[in-house]
């Protein structure tokens, strides 16, 4: 795909995010996989990690319904969001998963991990930090989720991303890799889809 069609593609997906009110043209990526996989259900409890400014808490929010919780964590402070609770704090830290789970009275259905580095610009250096973010977020997921739950972590491609895939093949299956159309001008992120954790046996 040219340069040109790619900036085109990228630009009509933030101007649909300005017109329909979400906070960034992320949301369509989460939406596209929705689509395909079917990953958040009406009444979940879902934990949104490297969630701001918060697009991917407000899809999710929609989908999980009155019913469902959604609760949206970030190392930056996310403007409120209609339904959704949102903690500022570290993913990795253990007293800010214990109040995550304080505050779902348990466990959680579903991990989304949208969280990305500051990239640097150094393609290696910048895959090294995502692949350190790709591990964070499956440690959560093991700490929260039920059997059966739920992940979807963004990744940066690379030399690094089968070991982490590997890791996540051994704590749930089905494991999909997948990109969508809203994530293909940038063909060096895409997504891991991770269903059915087998729990912590």
């Amino acid at each position: 795909m040219s340069h040109w069609r790619k900036q085109q593609r990228k630009e009509e997906y933030f101007q649909k995010a300005k017109q329909e009110g979400y906070r960034a043209r992320s949301a369509y990526k989460l939406l596209q996989i929705q689509e395909k996989f079917h990953i958040i259900r009406r009444g979940d409890v879902v934990v949104d990690l490297g969630a701001a400014p918060g697009s991917w808490s407000q899809v999710t929010a929609k989908l999980v319904g009155d019913k469902g919780r959604v609760i949206a964590l970030d190392l930056q402070a996310i403007e409120p969001i209609p339904g959704v609770t949102t903690l500022q704090g570290d993913m990795t830290d253990p007293a800010v998963q214990a109040q995550v789970i304080a505050l779902v009275g348990g466990r959680v259905n579903v991990v989304l991990s949208d969280a990305a580095p500051s990239t640097t610009g150094i393609k290696l250096r910048d895959h090294v930090l995502s692949m350190e973010l790709g591990h964070a977020a499956l440690a959560v997921a093991k700490t929260l989720l039920v059997p059966g739950g739920k992940l979807v972590i963004k990744v940066f491609e690379g030399e690094d991303l089968p070991a982490l895939l590997h890791e996540v093949k051994m704590a749930f299956h089905p494991v999909k890799m997948h990109t969508p159309a809203a994530t293909r001008n940038e063909s060096w992120e895409s997504f891991i889809v991770a269903q059915g954790f087998k729990g912590n046996a």
